[in-house]
């Protein structure tokens, strides 16, 4: 009698195996094909965007095809890709923008399920501060709150939440008005000392935080200011918002001081922020704060904050809707990042740096512009901005180093592009985080509409004025220090 054929064996080889990580992959094409499952997606995003069908399901899908496009331009086993997409998931960075998107849309939610757009609302009419003045003001206080808590991503869900829908009523221009959170994201993500882009370019550059951060103040202000005179500027509504009747009457309908009570949550998370805590820390003890003051002094409910509703047989609440509404950008970031990584493994970096070396030749200036490039550059491609600065940083220290430019000089031309880049593209993970979280809110006021991700681009002033001040401290050498034997600043470059 003839045996029964056993199970297929296979080698252990043949499985993915999370235990090991892939350290290159070849493509066709090259260091060229190693970039197209992110070029894929820039331009899947871009074209959407024009089209006006962006969504963030549509940009998720657009980030699976552009992996799965990959395969068939990997000439390394297609295991080997596949575990490096897994790979490049893992990556930290990922995971830290989202845990802090989770927080901040839980504190932004609660806030404004107790009232605190209303409560702004009323501030706004009772104090004058309307138009192109609000707009200014709402740069102002994301710029605050992002250099205390140290996330811009968290600064946009929060203001966006929670500053966008009070702004458009009192008058502002609803997409200059979005366009003056994400600089005020900019400007804390730049400066602040816990931001995590500050502590990566000066961690990577091999020097401290707290001279990383006195120096790059010159720049951060010389950006701001005229930003803040465009946005005085330009910052009103004319004929782009509401009506001054139908602004009245909303006005009237959503103005509520007893809201403004919940600035005390909001200013505890800021001086807990100030004072070292960790940003989860802050966030969950302005959670809580909210939380209790709602019920308490009757601003809401606790089934406004949480709720089994048992009968309908399902979960409700600020807390759920502030955690739900950042799924599908979770899982966006993370397809980025792992395509981004792919670029990495591919080679790309290194030809990259070889290019830069043969066009140098010497000159220091020329060291700088190239610095100032390779960041621009890696940050157009890869559009986690602390994603980006790591696969930049070991570019501007090698380049930095051959060139003995000081380490506070590299760590400022690191950080500066990629907090305000991060904040510019239409494919870039701040302003699709932005995007995301109005959409919802048009989905509760009726005075709110969509915004196209490409609208913003050319009035993230902050963002756009601090590239252009990095590109002219670079041609023109101004601040430029050079490493001297014991870490010191100097003028002249030494022997």
């Amino acid at each position: 009698m003839a045996e029964k054929p056993g199970p297929i064996k296979r080698k252990k080889e043949d499985y993915l195996d999370e235990a090991k990580t892939v350290d290159r992959l070849e493509f066709r094409l090259g260091a060229l094909g190693a970039t197209l499952p992110m070029l894929f997606f820039i331009l899947w995003a871009v074209i959407t965007s024009s089209l006006g069908v962006s969504s963030e399901q549509g940009l998720v899908t657009g980030a699976v095809l552009g992996l799965g496009i990959g395969l068939f331009l990997s000439k390394s086993p297609w295991k080997h890709y596949a575990q490096g997409i897994f790979d490049g998931m893992t990556q930290s960075v990922g995971v830290v923008a989202i845990i802090a998107w989770f927080w901040a849309g839980m504190f932004a939610s609660v806030l404004q399920a107790g009232g605190l757009v209303e409560g702004l609302v009323w501030l706004g009419a009772a104090t004058g501060v309307q138009g192109a003045l609000f707009t200014t003001s709402a740069f102002i206080l994301a710029a605050v709150f992002a250099s205390a808590v140290g996330t811009g991503y968290g600064t946009t869900v929060a203001f966006c939440t929670l500053m966008y829908p009070a702004g458009v009523i009192m008058g502002g221009d609803p997409v200059v008005l979005f366009a003056a959170i994400l600089s005020g994201a900019a400007f804390g993500d730049n400066l602040a000392p816990v931001s995590d882009t500050t502590i990566v370019s000066a961690v990577t550059q091999e020097t401290d935080v707290p001279g990383v951060v006195r120096s790059r103040f010159k720049y951060a202000i010389a950006a701001a200011i005229p930003s803040l005179i465009l946005f005085t500027i330009l910052g009103g509504a004319g004929t782009s918002g509401v009506n001054s009747v139908e602004a009245v009457r909303m006005i009237n309908e959503n103005a509520n001081p007893q809201g403004l009570i919940l600035l005390i949550p909001f200013a505890l998370v800021i001086y807990l922020a100030l004072s070292g805590h960790h940003l989860i820390t802050s966030l969950t003890w302005g959670i809580i704060s909210a939380s209790f003051f709602i019920p308490v002094l009757g601003l809401g409910s606790i089934r406004d904050i949480l709720w089994f509703n048992v009968p309908e047989g399902k979960i409700q609440g600020a807390i759920l809707d502030g955690v739900t509404g950042y799924i599908n950008m979770a899982v966006l970031i993370l397809l980025i990042v792992a395509a981004g990584y792919l670029i990495r493994l591919g080679g790309t970096m290194d030809v990259l740096r070889e290019y830069l070396a043969r066009k140098i030749k010497g000159i220091t200036k020329r060291a700088e512009l190239s610095i100032w490039g390779i960041v621009a550059f890696l940050n157009t491609f890869i559009t986690i901005n602390t994603a980006a600065e790591i696969a930049a940083a070991p570019f501007v220290n090698a380049i930095g180093k051959d060139y003995k430019i000081h380490p506070y000089r590299r760590a400022n031309f690191l950080d500066a592009q990629t907090s305000a880049l991060g904040y510019i593209f239409p494919w870039s993970g701040g302003v699709l985080l932005g995007v995301s979280t109005i959409s919802r809110l048009a989905e509760k006021y009726d005075f709110i509409n969509a915004i196209n991700p490409a609208q913003a681009v050319p009035y993230v002033f902050h963002g756009w004025f601090l590239v252009i001040v990095m590109f002219l401290a670079a041609v023109t050498g101004i601040g430029l220090r050079y490493e001297g034997p014991n870490g010191e600043e100097l003028r002249e470059k030494p022997e």
